[in-house]
């Protein structure tokens, strides 16, 4: 009997790999695949991004000149740094995360939200907590379909006064004998797989991609020995997700003439969207462009036109106020700094199961390289 069920069991993870392997050409080589794997792995929380910026910085080394980290970590790469002219192009490295803050006297831990973490999504869920003494292994426990507390009509829902972990301590003090301490960061433990015809799967991608992508445009510049008639400035910032903290800081500092930025934006073709409100975008069709207040209209009107003078496809949103984005923070920034936000679409944002599409990797890479090499500190981008 059990090697009748053996045979009718899935292939194994050794097989079922093979089957997600690309076929066409592809410009992410094989290193750059391994440091996106090993950058999205490693924990990145708003306010602790330390780890993950030096692995960022260790892989853009070659590529650039020189570097410096500002006081709350945002991560700067400079190509050029003699030059007068500077554009930058930006992405935010920080993960949204949990904070422990209140441990029972039975060695359960409550907790509190660092960004924008969605409470739906945690029951179950598998964790790690950041203690003084190392991580900690955790779960979101849930009690069981039949025990939970509540009327027949309305079933409990998760939310963070009634979400708490089990990390196997069962008083307080084991709990801090474990190291574990109040305002402990805690991250979810998923991390980076590959899904058939050509997906990515994983937590953290917002805005991860973003940073890989950026250090991508590096290598791409270097290795192709393009030299700009400017500084730039590669950019991975902090705490986006609690207020776009740590553009504003580093947009004051390097003062930039330009500003690229790219982030995620929601793949709005699963069930639940509402298309009337979010508008059309979808994995697999070219990064998207914005209208918004804060997208300076020459500038977007440029990226445009590189994107279809060099075929790469592009979709489009409109943002209203604001683009909630660093963008915000960059176009607002000193005199204010002509900025442009590309985009790249993902499914189930803020979710342990983030997904992309290779196709929109590479595309939202050449187009950030292609406009950096027609931009020239003589573009125009004055609107009168």
């Amino acid at each position: 009997m059990a090697k009748t069920i053996r045979k009718r069991l899935a292939p194994s993870p050794r097989s079922v790999s093979t089957s997600t392997r690309r076929t066409k050409k592809t410009s992410i080589t094989k290193n750059a695949l391994e440091f996106f794997r090993n950058y999205v792995n490693n924990p990145s929380p708003v306010g602790f991004e330390t780890s993950g910026q030096q692995l960022w910085l260790k892989y853009l080394e070659p590529y650039i000149d020189n570097s410096f980290v500002d006081p709350y970590g945002t991560a700067v790469g400079v190509i050029r740094p003699d030059a007068a002219f500077k554009i930058v192009i930006e992405a935010h490295a920080d993960e949204i995360s949990w904070f422990v803050n209140y441990v029972t006297p039975e060695g359960l831990l409550y907790l509190k939200r660092n960004g924008g973490v969605d409470p739906q999504i945690a029951p179950a869920q598998r964790v790690i907590i950041h203690g003084k003494k190392g991580p900690v292994k955790a779960v979101f426990g849930w009690p069981a379909i039949h025990t939970r507390l509540g009327n027949e009509q309305k079933d409990p829902q998760p939310k963070p006064e009634n979400l708490f972990l089990d990390c196997g301590a069962r008083s307080r003090k084991e709990v801090e004998t474990l190291g574990v301490h109040i305002g402990a960061v805690v991250t979810y433990e998923d991390g980076f797989d590959e899904l058939a015809n050509d997906h990515f799967v994983g937590r953290a991608f917002d805005n991860r991609i973003g940073g890989f992508m950026i250090a991508e445009v590096a290598r791409m510049l270097s290795e192709n020995k393009k030299r700009l008639p400017y500084g730039l400035y590669i950019v991975n910032a902090v705490q986006e997700e609690i207020g776009l903290r740590g553009a504003e800081m580093i947009s004051r500092r390097i003062r930039p003439n330009i500003a690229i930025i790219t982030d995620v934006t929601h793949d709005t073709t699963t069930p639940m969207i509402n298309k009337l409100i979010e508008g059309e975008v979808q994995l697999g069709k070219g990064p998207s462009l914005s209208y918004a207040p804060a997208v300076h209209n020459k500038l977007l009107a440029f990226v445009e036109k590189v994107a279809a003078d060099k075929k790469i496809p592009v979709q489009w949103r409109a943002l209203s106020r604001s683009t909630g984005t660093d963008t915000d923070s960059f176009a607002y920034s000193n005199d204010g700094c002509p900025s442009v936000l590309i985009s790249i679409p993902l499914r189930y944002m803020h979710t342990t199961v983030e997904m992309l599409h290779r196709d929109d990797i590479e595309n939202t890479i050449r187009l950030m390289y292609e406009t950096l090499l027609r931009l020239t500190p003589k573009t125009n981008l004055r609107y009168m």
